[in-house]
């Protein structure tokens, strides 16, 4: 009962902070200024101007794959909270922590208003974060680190919560009828893709879920895997796989091994949406990234110029949500803009 008090308040939490961010969106954009925040690596939409406030400089530190485009969602969110909110985004990436730590320490070395992060692998934050706290720089987190973000003393975070995404998963996997998935990690001993799968281990209560570690920036290794795991167990039905990119792969691997295991997927992109439509990929779920890009700036921006957080301590989901046959059209049309 208490946890299920808890999940309905952090799902009111999620959509007032969703509707005051649309809120203030579409009040910017009415009320245009000509002059805009410089752009430095932040941009946004036409039509979208200044906020009026202080220029800020706000770093965006990521554990993005190269060639992953699901984060160019997550980018284009916070591009557009930061020329909204008259700030400098400062975006980097690195998919492994200790570099991923090191672009956080040069953020908090060159005096940045703010820092928004993800934490794949939230132990190796643990002394950064610290040192940002102490600098007196405000942190919001967001994509990874749900079971951690409080322990380490940030106060928001934007995203979701990837076992219950995951169980969620192998639930509707279940109705159909699954009874043998695999499951493909892209960065193995990341907290949310391992979560993801645990989920959807528990969530399909009648059949089995064996992880298959693979290399996300070697497509080729990607697909070379899942082909040899379904040929080697035809008995395999279902192919989960935890990012659009990985999704797409697998479904050439289907088609290669001659198997008629389905694909689903966690995340979209262009791409993935196209591949729902004609039926190449079944189903995905869908966390918002773009969404999740444009809260983890726009919450530092109200925190630093009024003292404001969202979400009370509590998580603001983003997700999940499934995109199918039944509403892919709708998304796909969303998705010409680049932001879906």
């Amino acid at each position: 009962m208490k946890k299920t008090m808890q999940r309905a308040r952090r799902l009111r939490t999620a959509l007032a902070a969703t509707a005051a961010g649309t809120a203030v969106l579409l009040t910017v954009v009415g009320c245009s200024s000509t002059g805009g925040a410089p752009r430095g690596d932040g941009s946004g939409g036409p039509g979208v101007g200044s906020a009026g406030t202080k220029h800020l400089t706000i770093a965006m530190v990521t554990h993005q794959q190269p060639g992953d485009t699901f984060w160019d969602l997550i980018r284009k969110g916070a591009e557009m909270a930061a020329k909204k909110d008259n700030v400098t985004l400062r975006y980097s990436n690195d998919p492994q922590a200790p570099n991923q730590v090191n672009l956080v320490q040069a953020a908090i070395d060159s005096k940045v208003d703010g820092i928004a992060l993800t934490l794949s692998t939230p132990n190796a934050f643990q002394a950064v974060v610290q040192s940002a706290q102490k600098a007196g720089i405000p942190i919001s987190a967001f994509n990874a680190g749900y079971n951690d973000y409080a322990r380490m003393g940030i106060q928001q975070y934007f995203g979701q919560d990837e076992t219950t995404a995951g169980t969620a998963v192998g639930a509707r996997l279940s109705k159909e009828g699954a009874k043998k998935a695999i499951c493909i990690i892209q960065q193995q001993g990341q907290v949310q893709l391992e979560s993801r799968c645990a989920g959807v281990r528990t969530g399909l209560a009648d059949g089995s879920v064996e992880n298959l570690n693979v290399n996300g920036e070697d497509m080729t290794d990607v697909q070379s895997k899942v082909n040899a795991k379904l040929q080697q167990d035809p008995s395999i039905d279902t192919v989960v796989a935890l990012g659009a990119p990985f999704a797409l792969t697998a479904s050439k691997a289907v088609e290669g091994a001659g198997s008629k295991a389905r694909v689903v997927t966690f995340d979209t992109n262009a791409a993935l949406v196209s591949a729902i439509q004609n039926g190449k990929v079944a189903w995905a779920v869908d966390q918002q990234p773009y969404l999740q890009g444009y809260l983890a700036i726009d919450s530092l921006w109200l925190q630093i110029i009024n003292g404001n957080t969202i979400g009370g301590g509590q998580a603001v989901f983003t997700g999940p949500a499934f995109i199918d046959k039944t509403n892919v059209d709708k998304v796909a049309e969303l998705a010409k803009g680049g932001t879906r």
